[in-house]
């Protein structure tokens, strides 16, 4: 088969579209013939030298994929050769196959073509899990529910980034849910497009403070749930930014690793702050916030509700273009790689 291979730590012209040897399906795994990968920051880190693929892991970048399955190795039940599937990936996914734990493998939703459908695992279950976690029964509203941020409805979200992939699904589930949305984004068009998807606080972050926009927006209140990609440089911003007993959950460092806390506004506040990564959870971390998203998520997908936001579809052996787009932020909703069999 063909992968996009990195050559050496570096640009994206060290993505190489390449021969590599065909993977096969362990114990409780399946093989996917992919149609689309979708590109990731933590692509762009792996590409880059700093991002390394957890032991055992495929080389290669895409940690999200749609596809048909090929076969299925020992103890699988429940997916068959055929079946229309997207999944959770480790990595592999810019290649023409990739294996994957059958645990984090998804059902194309009702309503939602087979390529664009590769645009929602890895931002579902991000989303999911820092701000929603897994429901133990009853419904949105229900007060039997185990989160991480514990976004409630009525409450305020700010999403930094609010075009991303990340972006754009956190815009939409927390208005499923009931909750009141800001945003931060760099130009009037991005802002436009998470204002259409339903996020009602809008904060140009080239001209705008969003410290004081968001608590101009709230009577001084401030968001209850911040949902950061920046890391270290938003920090300090992001607890003047929260509300009495509200919670940061860091899921990015593209503003820096290193920041200063200040420990006493967190005091005051009686604020939380959790960072996660979904790449290096266990297989069964995974296979649980999957399980819940297609239990919760997936109706409101059938349903019109949620919709992936696509920006444009590359060739994947033109994934150095794909990571172009991305790294200077020229993309709204995801940039989706499709195999040359898909096509």
């Amino acid at each position: 088969m063909k992968a996009v291979t990195i050559t050496q730590p570096g640009g994206p012209e060290v993505l190489k579209w390449a021969d590599v040897p065909d993977p096969v399906p362990g114990p409780g795994e399946v093989l996917i013939d992919v149609a689309a990968s979708a590109v990731n920051r933590a692509d762009i880190l792996q590409r880059q030298g700093f991002y390394d693929p957890p032991p055992g892991a495929s080389p290669y970048p895409g940690l999200e994929c749609s596809g048909r399955i090929a076969s299925v190795g020992p103890g699988v039940a429940g997916w068959a050769v055929g079946d229309e599937v997207c999944a959770l990936l480790t990595g592999g996914g810019y290649a023409e196959k990739v294996t994957v734990p059958a645990g984090q493998v998804l059902p194309i939703p009702d309503g939602v073509d087979l390529v664009a459908a590769a645009a929602l695992p890895e931002a579902v279950c991000t989303v999911w899990s820092n701000l929603f976690g897994w429901f133990d029964g009853g419904d949105f509203t229900s007060s039997n529910v185990f989160m991480i941020a514990h976004l409630r409805p009525g409450e305020t979200l700010l999403v930094h980034g609010g075009s991303s992939g990340i972006g754009t699904m956190a815009i939409q589930l927390a208005k499923a849910v009931g909750a009141r949305v800001a945003v931060t984004a760099g130009t009037k068009e991005k802002l436009e497009r998470c204002a259409e998807l339903g996020a009602d606080i809008l904060v140009n972050y080239r001209e705008q403070d969003f410290v004081e926009e968001v608590r101009n927006a709230t009577d001084g209140a401030g968001a209850d749930v911040i949902l950061d990609n920046m890391g270290a440089k938003y920090l300090e911003r992001n607890v003047k930014t929260l509300a009495v007993n509200g919670r940061l959950a860091i899921i990015g460092m593209q503003g820096g690793v290193k920041g200063e806390l200040n420990i006493g506004a967190l005091l005051a506040k009686r604020a939380a702050i959790s960072a996660t990564s979904l790449r290096a959870r266990p297989r069964e971390e995974k296979a649980a916030i999957v399980a819940a998203v297609r239990e919760h998520v997936w109706p409101l997908l059938a349903g019109g509700h949620l919709r992936p936001v696509v920006d444009r579809e590359l060739p994947m052996r033109d994934a150095a273009t794909a990571h172009r787009v991305v790294e200077e932020s020229g993309h709204i909703g995801k940039v989706l790689l499709i195999a040359p069999h898909a096509t």
